[in-house]
């Protein structure tokens, strides 16, 4: 990608997730309808929602410090598995998050990212909240996503 690419798509994660990828060298390629950002042999972000969001190895190697949900325990395992995020199992949320954000989720205990997924309801209800879904997970640990190779 030219660098005036790379610099508008970091304009995008500046104001979306408060970061700014660290390299010059990336490439874009596209699969089954979906543009994703590749850096270091990595799948760093993707297309979502017509914006760019970093996928879950993005997020390790850059956190963001916007748009997260905080889920407890509990919630883990169903989200290991793809399940989408429900809003009982929420604890926080960032009081930014609009409905149709994309957002990333992550477990309360060591802030590992879990899940990158959709908000159907805003930062503040996803906390309020005592049912019903909260993040359509788009996603998650170890789906084709994550295991694409570069």
């Amino acid at each position: 990608m030219r660098k005036r690419h790379i610099s508008a798509l970091n304009r995008e994660f500046q104001t979306n997730l408060g970061i700014i990828l660290s390299t010059d060298n990336l490439d874009s390629a596209e699969m089954e309808g979906m543009t994703f950002y590749i850096a270091e042999g990595k799948v760093m972000a993707m297309e979502m929602e017509k914006e760019p969001f970093l996928t879950l190895k993005g997020i390790l190697k850059h956190p963001p410090i916007k748009r997260y949900v905080v889920v407890d325990e509990g919630a883990v395992p169903f989200l290991y598995n793809g399940a989408d995020v429900m809003s009982p199992g929420i604890v926080d949320a960032d009081p930014g998050i609009k409905e149709g954000d994309a957002v990333w989720v992550k477990e309360i205990t060591h802030g590992r990212p879990l899940v990158v997924g959709v908000a159907l309801i805003s930062g503040p209800e996803m906390v309020e909240s005592i049912k019903g879904k909260a993040v359509k997970t788009i996603h998650y640990l170890n789906d084709d996503i994550w295991n694409l190779e570069v």
